[in-house]
């Protein structure tokens, strides 16, 4: 089959917005039946979600690290084989963003609420309790190992389940026509199964995925703005505060989409992204330059070093639990929201070939996490190092405040404090915006514009679930029943890879030619989309803001 003969493929005719009740139906119900019995038994809901938690890491652990690392070869293999000069939609497609712009929403993509929160808090978690036999707590080398493995959690193994969901769906979306579904690009091995019932249940499964996924960044935003707002003015730290403010900024959510204030949001992204990047400068030019400077380049030579070794950590010798804690369960939480990040890599990767998008999503958000961890973990362990803060006894009390017990010993405390408040609430909205809108897409047969009710659903859901969650026994129990709710999608994840590489060679037989890349020109390239667009859509929202655990 020729290049031409793929991109010109059959388009399955588009969802008109209606509901696609054989998908939707089934997750509302398991959905409401889950916030009913949370309501009416949360301390039986916070038991039962730490047992199995318990039980899906010790028998599936092994399986989500080893389709992590898959992951991983999987991308340096599409990297470097000969289907990397493949592009992303017709022969004639040219990058719908610039270079810049591309590059600028991978770093935006790369700062969430997960970083803002763990910034701080995980190197130091990892300083006072390191992975078991490679370091003695509270020493050099716990410091240094706690920045590596808060890189290795946030660096190129989460970013590469991001990288094929992204390229699955721009192939099958762009090349083939198809809609962005999960169920589509496993046409290749299951045929025309995916419009039946097993098509339904994956769907589902990705809309389980993306509700239960977005819901501990809920928990961690909320935890951290309480903790903010207890330092600034005195409010009570806790879980029903944190209740208070889940449900609050999920009102300005479901606000956003009746309203439909796409630009409105794009605008929080951008502002968001920019107050990240000047908070790291400020830790640079206030902290230990020096320091920083030496952590940034330490850091990231350790990471690289260590890289295979904590690839290969599954707790067989007695570090099974920490392993289950930490790196299980941060995969794990990747992989809930590959169907999210994955359609919003898609629709910003349009006319960009398989190697532009594998290297550009797994290179350059690793390198943001790694600068970020090292600037923000490395001053922690400075001022605890050097005797200066006691940082890993504030940490251990309250993680929540980790990143303002950091601010506390710079100056303008107050006013970084404010702005790492805003800046979550920022990634808050903006990102879980996006979250219902493609549950909405799910919900719809993948139309580009799911009905404002079924979004507002989505969003009313994720809020009652999560609060539930936090009613059952707080951030732990969000966590635990994340990860036993979306494993499951570990499954479609690898037959995801397979039909890629199945529609790849059917596609680009052995021995046929595949054609150099033309570099397009900056007038083939327009700032920020297509011309024939004009204004925002709810698709291109998702595109517009900055998602991340």
């Amino acid at each position: 089959m020729s290049a031409s003969d793929v991109a010109q493929d059959a388009r399955p005719e588009r969802a008109d917005g209606r509901l696609d009740v054989r998908v939707f139906v089934p997750t509302a119900v398991l959905t409401v039946a889950f916030v009913t019995y949370g309501l009416l038994a949360p301390e039986s809901l916070g038991t039962i979600s730490a047992e199995s938690f318990g039980w899906v890491t010790r028998h599936f652990g092994w399986l989500i690290i080893l389709t992590t690392n898959a992951m991983v070869l999987f991308c340096i293999y599409l990297a470097c084989s000969r289907f990397a000069r493949v592009r992303l939609g017709a022969p004639e497609d040219r990058p719908e963003f610039r270079t810049a712009s591309w590059i600028a929403m991978m770093f935006a993509a790369g700062l969430g609420i997960g970083l803002i929160f763990y910034g701080v808090a995980e190197p130091m978690m990892h300083f006072t309790s390191p992975p078991p036999g490679v370091a003695e707590p509270e020493t050099e080398q716990a410091a240094r190992a706690g920045i590596d493995y808060a890189i290795f959690h946030w660096g190129i193994h989460g970013w590469a389940i991001f990288a094929v969901a992204g390229l699955t769906f721009s192939y099958f979306g762009y090349r083939h026509g198809r809609r962005f579904l999960v169920s589509e690009p496993l046409r290749p091995l299951l045929g025309a199964r995916v419009d039946g019932w097993v098509g339904h249940v994956v769907n589902s499964l990705a809309l389980f995925a993306t509700l239960f996924g977005v819901i501990p960044s809920l928990g961690l935003g909320a935890l951290q703005i309480n903790g903010a707002m207890s330092r600034l003015y005195g409010v009570e730290n806790s879980d029903t505060v944190a209740l208070a403010l889940i449900v609050g900024m999920m009102v300005v959510v479901i606000l956003s989409a009746v309203t439909g204030v796409a630009k409105g949001v794009q605008f929080l992204a951008n502002t968001a992204m920019v107050a990240s990047v000047l908070m790291a400068l400020f830790m640079v030019v206030v902290g230990p330059s020096a320091f920083l400077g030496n952590s940034v380049v330490e850091s990231m030579t350790s990471y690289l070093q260590n890289l295979l070794p904590m690839s290969a950590r599954t707790g067989t010798y007695g570090q099974g639990e920490w392993v289950q804690a930490w790196t299980v369960y941060y995969w794990v939480w990747w992989i809930s929201w590959a169907p999210f990040v994955g359609m919003f890599i898609a629709r910003i990767s349009r006319g960009r070939t398989i190697r532009e998008l594998v290297l550009g999503v797994t290179l350059i958000p690793t390198a943001v996490s790694a600068v970020w961890f090292a600037l923000f973990g490395g001053a922690a362990t400075y001022l605890d190092l050097n005797g200066i803060a006691d940082i890993s006894s504030a940490v251990a009390a309250d993680p929540s405040t980790a990143l303002f017990s950091v601010f506390e010993h710079y100056p303008l405390t107050s006013v970084m404090t404010t702005v790492a408040m805003v800046l979550v609430a920022l990634f808050f909205i903006s990102g879980v915006d996006a979250a219902t809108v493609v549950m909405g897409i799910l919900s719809t047969g993948g139309s580009e514009s799911p009905r404002r009710p079924v979004v507002v659903f989505w969003g009313v859901a994720t809020a009652a679930a999560a609060s539930v969650l936090m009613l059952a026994g707080g951030l732990s129990a969000i966590q635990s029943a994340m990860v036993v709710i979306c494993a499951p999608f570990t499954a479609i994840l690898i037959a995801m890879s397979v039909a890629l590489v199945k529609q790849l060679r059917l596609d680009h037989p052995e021995g046929e030619a595949i054609p150099l890349v033309e570099r397009p020109t900056e007038e083939q390239a327009p700032e920020g989309g297509t011309a024939s667009r004009g204004e925002l859509g709810p698709i291109d929202r998702v595109a517009a803001v900055a998602p991340r655990p």
